[in-house]
Formats: structure tokens, C-alpha cells, sequence
């Protein structure tokens, strides 16, 4: 699988752009601020039906503008697919797959699998247990459709029961018949979660060890932990227990919607204790075994982006991401870069086939 060529209007920084792609290493070079990380941004959008660095929709617009459009050609099992992603100033994004929309954007998560590795992922590090939530769901969720409409229903029950939650402390009531159905909702849908996430982290561990090391070559012991309450009691014990407490916060304070993904250098937590090279390779071992999680379980090569991260690896992490490229680890691959000579100079040392955009 390959994305062919990609067409964007009024989509951040660009009025029109057009770009056909080599199927194996494609770069885009120049200063910053000049639009290299948001061409790789409108391939993730097509992957994803949105940014990986604005949350914000309608801000991908350009300035002045009352629209966006990315249209692109993707080769697939030796069929040609033309995804189109669009959006309108007051309406709904629309996505497109060979001309008919999607009713559900998340029915088409995993058609296009896809891996960015990028310096914004130390907000994995850095900011709440949210962040690598989201990260263990987009991997599960890129290979299982099901877990995904699981997450969609779960958080629809939580917000009608927190909803409740809100009405019983207005209105000085209680209706434990209602809350009991929401309780028992939430578990079906919070125990299968949770059972998919304990053997999503029981098999990605080792991969991540694997990447770890190789990045690395240093016996640093690093940890990846999952934590959640349902590893104390099942979910409905959890939720009869907490409600006293959840009465008087009023939201839900137990479920699979507080789970974390710790991550741990000599089982202390990296945020505090690792240095910012520790970090780095810790991120970078995180987003390979991604890919080669997808890769293995979908047995379809992802895309995969790296945005500016040559400028903050050293020359032997920039080795070892050359040696997987030459060994055929990767399928289609998307660089952004400041330096022209040091891209040409990388990409010369593999045994790929490439074409650099000059921006």
C-alpha cells in the first residue's frame, strides 16, 4: 500500500498544492514555517479524518478562506482508492472513499494504516493519563473496529450517567433503578476495553523492548505499565462502590476512562528521571513498535511519517532507523526536514528509490 499523489486547497498554509509520490521514501526540505510538517498533517488527516496536531477542525482552513479540501490517490491491494477529506466553515467534515461518504469517520480507521513520528509526541511524556489513552486506543483501534464503536458507546453511557449524576445533587433526588442500568452498561462495555487493552500492552511490550534496545544498544531497563482500576475489582463492583464519592463530584470516578500507560526508566517515571536523549529513544521505540505492531497484526506495511526528527536524533539513532529502511522494515515512508544536504545525504545512504520536494 502506497499513497500515489495528494491535492490540497486552502488547507493551512497552502492555497493549492499538488504532489506525486515515489512509493518508497519521499522528502520535503526546506526553512520552517514553510509548510513541510503540514503536508505529512493532510496525510495523517486522510488516515484519521483528522489533525495530529490541531484538535481544532476548522482551524486547518487557511486564513481567509471558507473551506479546505485534501484529495488523494492511495494504490491498495493493487486497486486505486481515492480518499477525499473536506471541510466547510459552519458544517461537518465529510470523507470520502471513491466518492461516497462515510456515515461513520470511524468506520474507516484502519483502512489506512499509518504511523508520525514527531517531537509533539512528548506530550505523551509530559501531559495526562488522557494522551496515552488515546495513543493506546488509536493502535487497537486501527486493527479492531469493534474495540472503537466499544470506546464510542462507553463514553456515550458515562456522559448520560454523569448527566444524572449532575441532576440527582440539583434536584436533591436519587433513582438507583436508572443509575443501576447505566452501571450495567458501562460494564459490558468497560470490561471488554479493558480486557482488549490488557493484551494489546501484554504483546506490545516486548516489540517496544525490542525497539528500545536496538535504538539504544544500552541495557536501560524501561517499562511499560498499564494501570487500571478494573485490575482491583470488575467494573459494576467498582461503580456500586464509588457512588457515594460520584454523588458528590458528580461524574464517574471508576471506569476504563481514568486507565493510564505508565512509563517507567529503571522503574522510576520517565517524566522526572529521564534525561531528554532517554526520552527521545524511549518515543522512538514507542512509535516503531506501533508500526511493527500494525505491521504484524494487519499485515499491511503503514505509511509512516517522520516529521523533523533527524534534527534531534544523534548519528547513531539516525543509523539504525537507515539500517531498518535498507532492510525493508518500512513500506512508503514521509520525511520533513530543515537541512537539504542532510536529507540527501541519508536517504543517498539507503538502497531506496526517492524523490525530494523542495519547498
Amino acid at each position: 500500500m502506497y499513497l500515489k499523489k495528494i491535492s490540497l486547497f486552502n488547507y493551512k498554509n497552502f492555497s493549492e498544492a499538488n504532489f506525486e509520490f515515489d512509493s518508497k521514501i519521499n522528502c520535503f526540505v526546506g526553512k520552517n514555517g514553510i509548510g513541510k510538517t503540514n503536508v505529512l498533517d493532510a496525510i495523517y488527516h486522510l488516515s484519521y479524518g483528522k489533525s495530529y496536531f490541531n484538535p481544532l477542525a476548522v482551524q486547518n482552513i487557511k486564513h481567509g478562506e471558507e473551506f479546505f479540501v485534501i484529495d488523494a490517490e492511495f494504490e491498495k491491494n493493487e486497486r486505486t482508492e481515492q480518499i477525499v477529506c473536506s471541510l466547510k466553515k459552519g458544517q461537518k467534515k465529510i470523507l470520502k472513499r471513491n466518492g461516497k461518504a462515510y456515515d461513520k469517520f470511524s468506520d474507516h480507521i484502519g483502512f489506512i494504516p499509518l504511523v508520525i513520528i514527531s517531537p509533539a509526541d512528548r506530550d505523551l511524556i509530559v501531559e495526562g493519563s488522557e494522551t496515552r489513552r488515546k495513543f493506546m486506543d488509536s493502535v487497537i483501534s486501527q486493527l479492531d473496529p469493534h474495540y472503537l464503536q466499544q470506546l464510542i458507546q462507553y463514553q456515550k453511557v458515562m456522559s448520560q450517567r454523569n448527566a444524572l449524576l449532575k441532576y440527582f445533587a440539583l434536584n436533591h433526588t436519587y433513582d438507583n433503578d436508572t443509575l443501576s442500568i447505566y452501571n450495567e452498561q458501562l460494564t459490558e462495555f468497560g470490561q471488554s476495553i479493558f480486557e482488549k487493552r490488557k493484551a494489546f500492552v501484554t504483546e506490545f511490550i516486548p516489540i517496544f523492548n525490542f525497539h528500545h534496545h536496538n535504538i539504544t544498544g544500552s541495557q536501560e531497563s524501561v517499562q511499560l505499565i498499564y494501570e487500571s482500576h478494573l485490575f482491583e475489582n470488575d467494573l459494576l463492583t467498582l461503580l456500586q462502590q464509588s457512588i457515594n464519592k460520584d454523588r458528590m463530584l458528580q461524574y464517574t470516578s471508576m471506569g476504563i476512562h481514568k486507565d493510564d500507560l505508565s512509563f517507567e526508566i529503571d522503574n522510576y517515571p520517565i517524566k522526572k528521571f529521564g534525561s531528554q536523549g532517554q526520552q527521545k529513544s524511549f518515543l522512538i521505540a514507542l512509535k516503531l513498535a506501533q508500526f511493527e505492531f500494525l505491521k504484524k497484526q494487519s499485515g499491511v506495511k503503514p505509511i509512516l511519517l517522520f516529521d523533523d526528527i533527524f534534527d534531534k536524533l544523534d548519528e547513531n539513532r539516525v543509523s539504525k532507523i537507515i539500517e531498518m529502511v535498507n532492510n525493508d522494515t518500512f513500506g512508503q515512508l514521509f520525511i520533513s526536514d530543515t537541512h537539504p544536504e542532510r536529507t540527501e545525504a541519508i536517504v543517498k545512504s539507503t538502497l531506496q528509490s526517492y524523490t525530494i520536494f523542495n519547498l
